[in-house]
């Protein structure tokens, strides 16, 4: 019995996804964290901050970031974001750091802090969004998020 030319099409692309995705590299998702902030200028509604990014990469395979948008948000409100075109390359299983500069509003912190509860007051939520642009065939996105709240009552 002949198999239909459609069919056999079908089954030859079913057979090529297959084949493409064993090639497809896995990549770990890179560890990012600020490294150091430093105020460059602003005003009381707008703040621009050089903040530097450490970047670690767990692959056994460089990684060529081409470029970078962040997202910090605090208590659900955005807080702070920035983007990055500057190209760059982190090394097979190891780490670099990079500069970005980064847009604040301080004054919806600050309302944000005002508005919880007294006992409450020393813990602040945050979340940290975003993705890297890489140049690697297969792979054109790698997202990062990272949650926690800072203690600014800790000393």
């Amino acid at each position: 019995m002949l198999i239909p030319r459609r069919r056999l099409a079908w089954v030859f692309l079913a057979i090529l996804a297959a084949a493409c995705s064993l090639v497809a590299p896995k990549y770990q998702r890179p560890d990012i964290t600020v490294a150091n902030v430093q105020l460059v200028s602003g005003n009381f509604l707008q703040q621009n901050f050089l903040v530097t990014f450490n970047v670690v990469n767990p692959n056994d395979r460089a990684l060529p970031v081409t470029g970078l948008h962040a997202e910090l948000n605090v208590g659900g409100e955005r807080l702070a974001s920035g983007v990055s075109n500057r190209p760059f390359v982190v090394p097979a299983e190891g780490s670099t750091q990079f500069d970005m500069t980064i847009t604040a509003n301080l004054a919806v912190a600050l309302l944000k802090l005002s508005q919880k509860p007294d006992n409450q007051a020393h813990l602040i939520d945050y979340e940290m969004t975003g993705s890297a642009t890489v140049d690697l065939p297969f792979l054109h996105e790698l997202p990062f998020r990272q949650k926690g709240s800072f203690d600014l009552g800790a000393r």
